[in-house]
């Protein structure tokens, strides 16, 4: 493993923008291609329910503004989700141009036209509420924490948000591959967002660390748990303390918080084990930075891969050998550091995964683990939990009165970054309403 095995100018040229911004021209040309259909499918399939019909309609009469508003009156972080939301498996799959043409409407590319507009202007669409009086603790500044924030901020209550890590943003600015984010975009989301005032972020403080749920319920008028997932899986196999062998989130992590590229260090001959985008774009990630050859191994079939098609499909053109049915056994090293992955070969036998025996090594020098992580349950007191997350209703709302929660800390819906950002707004509106007395103080979750 080593930095530095590429030029200066491939690292910039690798990493540049996956899908580069239209422009004015360009924009109004895609926007023409929209029916503007009633009750639109893709309106249906976005989990914010964004009215797309109308934002790209106020694009083709040259008011991007105005579709910015539509956008972040249901997604405050409309821009982030333009450019990493897999809009292939969402709004773009349902679009009814692929009826005609097969090639949907660019609705992502024509929401982040209108977004970027809006950012680059600094136009801002909310002011706060008259001032509440109220107090509302948010444990976690990734999409979900933050989307909660800004709603609650609006209806005229103060927030402090608790981040553990020193700067916000959660995956949006740790977990996701650096070619879909560029230009530090995740931190000028942020600092747009909080434009509205009355929110307060304070890094460096840790649930069960630095304060307790119980101190939090008894300091605020509500609290908003949208913690991450803290831990990660192990493979549970030989060779997993070897040099060389890591968490993919971890590399991620490593990759986007590099102010030089060069520095990151990549095997020669890598393999990622696992079938999420995690493991997509740290496979990518690693063919941009140099690796000669990256094999990502999964032991279930094409079809069982959390990533989508596009995902597999961009892994493939970027070089990235993706090999189905093997079921990693060992990690096989050499002084101390990898140096090849025993793997056997797996299938579908009367519906069940199954080894059938035979086995094979893939040489590496570097390998990369992205399957899965894990929550962490611990500090939770009084918490009831389900599946080993938090068990929460259909307003976010959990087994105690004044706690709601959202996120990758539940198990409601896709894990996507606009999934997090629906259920952090829709738990902001649900805590308005106990705070201004038109719900009750109750528990929802039995």
């Amino acid at each position: 493993m080593k930095g530095g095995r590429l030029a200066p100018d491939d690292y910039h040229k690798n990493f540049a923008d996956l899908h580069p911004p239209l422009d004015r021209h360009e924009a109004a040309v895609e926007a023409d291609r929209c029916y503007f259909c009633y009750d639109a499918p893709c309106m249906t399939a976005c989990p914010t329910a964004i009215d797309i019909p109308l934002f790209i309609r106020q694009i083709s009469t040259d008011n991007p503004l105005g579709a910015a508003k539509t956008i972040f009156d249901q997604n405050i972080f409309g821009g982030m989700c333009a450019r990493v939301c897999p809009t292939e498996t969402l709004c773009e799959e349902a679009c009814v141009r692929n009826t005609a043409e097969e090639k949907p409407v660019e609705i992502g590319l024509l929401q982040r036209y209108a977004t970027d507009t809006a950012m680059e202007k600094n136009t801002q669409f909310y002011t706060r509420a008259h001032e509440t009086g109220k107090r509302v603790a948010v444990v976690g500044a990734g999409p979900a924490g933050l989307a909660s924030a800004h709603r609650l901020a609006m209806a005229g209550h103060d927030v402090i948000v608790l981040e553990a890590r020193d700067k916000a943003g959660g995956l949006n600015e740790y977990g996701l591959a650096a070619y879909k984010t560029v230009d530090d975009f995740a931190q000028k989301e942020i600092a747009y967002l909080l434009e509205i005032g009355g929110i307060e972020i304070r890094g460096g403080q840790m649930l069960g660390r630095d304060f307790t749920l119980e101190e939090l319920r008894r300091d605020y008028d509500a609290v908003f748990l949208g913690m991450g997932l803290g831990g990660v899986n192990e493979l549970g196999i030989p060779g997993e303390d070897l040099g060389a062998c890591e968490n993919a989130v971890d590399f991620i992590e490593n990759l986007r918080q590099a102010d030089d590229l060069s520095t990151v260090s990549v095997g020669s001959h890598v393999v990622v084990l696992g079938g999420g985008m995690t493991a997509i774009d740290a496979a990518v990630q690693s063919k941009l930075l140099g690796a000669d050859e990256v094999t990502l191994c999964y032991r279930r079939g094409a079809d069982a891969m959390g990533a989508s098609q596009f995902e597999q499909d961009l892994a493939a053109s970027r070089g990235v050998f993706i090999r189905h049915y093997l079921a990693p056994k060992e990690i096989i090293g050499e002084n101390g550091r990898v140096s090849g992955v025993l793997f056997e070969h797996t299938e579908i036998r009367d519906g069940r995964l199954v080894g059938t025996g035979e086995t094979g090594v893939i040489a590496a020098d570097h390998v990369l683990k992205a399957i899965g992580q894990t929550f962490v349950t611990e500090h939770l007191e009084g918490l009831k939990l389900e599946n080993g997350r938090i068990a929460v209703d259909a307003e976010g709302r959990t087994s105690l009165p004044d706690v709601w929660a959202g996120g990758d800390c539940i198990k409601r819906g896709e894990d996507l970054t606009v999934t997090s950002v629906q259920q952090g707004r829709d738990a902001a509106i649900s805590i308005n309403l106990v705070l201004a007395g038109e719900a009750p103080l109750a528990s929802a979750v039995a």
